[in-house]
């Protein structure tokens, strides 16, 4: 394909898509009834409807009856364990592998035209970012998911919390269900915005954002706090009324999607003659300016916080206007201190 016939590049060879990334039409006032069910298919397909099929495929094929949940013992755990090892490993490994490795794409629709094996860096381990990334994907993140996960199966288990049955109560947990992809992102966006903030930026999230050319490897690639504050969202399904299979499809969206926003390409190329939207747009932007875009797009706390970042040109003019006050603050508050030492 030719992918600018949906986008452009700039001089540094970047390819900007097309058009501009809009609110979610369920937030649209008064409600705009074509354009949400023209959106609504995106928002099942492909991504959530493939996390929500591999958590009914751990239900069913890994998972362990309810009295064996019950007990904290090594087994369990490790099988989980190596399924979420194995799972990552097949899903990451498929598109990195394909877009990455083989370049079976080429640069089309890839947002940064280089990829990140011709960039070294000696912020990362042999300064490599593809396996710095991998091991601090299975050292720390995968270890850390699985832990949640498991406190979160024995807490059901237990009846530490209710554990709803769908015969009981479908329509209750068809709910929970259908807003799992919100929990995440309301979640996702708060331990961002905390971990942005200057101490823990630098201690903490600085080493996700060392991967400016994200790729699926990036996306786990996390210091331990911040995987453990990422992966939290399980919780949710502690407080909230629900059943552990939806808090498996919580910590699978948390942990087998964490690519999506990684992909660094627009598109995806299923044949010669057609592709399907990647959803990585937004998040690519998150890791090109660092200041926006802390939500992924569904959720408007970006619009409401004046940190979104809509791809336009027009946007960078905002966001540029925003950082030049933000550095005049910062130099006002220097400037201040500076004379009450000096007095």
């Amino acid at each position: 394909m030719d992918d600018l016939n949906f986008g452009t590049r700039d001089k540094r060879g970047h390819y900007i898509p097309n058009g501009r990334l809009e609110l979610a039409p369920i937030w649209s006032f008064p409600p705009k009834v074509l354009k949400l069910l023209k959106w609504l298919p995106g928002y099942f397909f492909p991504w959530n409807a493939f996390l929500a099929l591999t958590a009914v495929a751990y239900w069913h094929f890994i998972i362990p009856d309810r009295s064996v949940l019950a007990h904290l013992t090594w087994s369990w755990p490790l099988i989980l364990f190596a399924a979420n090892a194995a799972s990552l490993f097949v899903v990451y490994g498929f598109f990195e592998l394909n877009m990455f490795v083989l370049k079976r794409q080429g640069t089309r629709f890839k947002y940064n035209n280089l990829f990140p094996g011709e960039q070294k860096s000696d912020v990362f381990i042999s300064g490599n970012q593809n396996i710095d990334n991998a091991l601090r994907t299975f050292l720390i993140s995968i270890p850390l998911w699985t832990a949640v996960e498991v406190l979160v199966l024995w807490a059901f288990a237990n009846g530490y919390v209710p554990w709803l049955t769908f015969t009981e109560n479908p329509w209750k947990l068809a709910i929970v269900a259908l807003i799992v992809p919100l929990i995440h992102e309301t979640h996702f966006y708060a331990i961002h915005r905390l971990i942005h903030t200057p101490f823990l930026y630098k201690w903490v999230h600085s080493i996700h954002h060392n991967s400016v050319n994200p790729s699926p490897w990036s996306s786990l690639s996390m210091h331990p706090l911040e995987a453990l504050l990422y992966f939290s969202v399980g919780v949710w399904h502690l407080i909230l009324p629900s059943n552990p299979l939806i808090a498996l499809y919580q910590l699978n969206t948390a942990g087998l999607g964490a690519f999506i926003g990684h992909l660094g390409f627009d598109r995806i190329e299923v044949t010669e003659a057609s592709a399907f939207g990647s959803h990585a747009y937004s998040h690519y932007l998150h890791h090109k300016h660092f200041e926006v875009n802390y939500a992924d797009g569904v959720m408007p706390f970006d619009h409401i916080f004046g940190s979104y970042h809509d791809g336009t040109k027009e946007a960078d003019e905002r966001m540029k206007v925003r950082f030049r006050k933000k550095k005049e603050r910062i130099a006002a508050k220097l400037a201040k201190l500076a004379k009450q030492n000096a007095q």
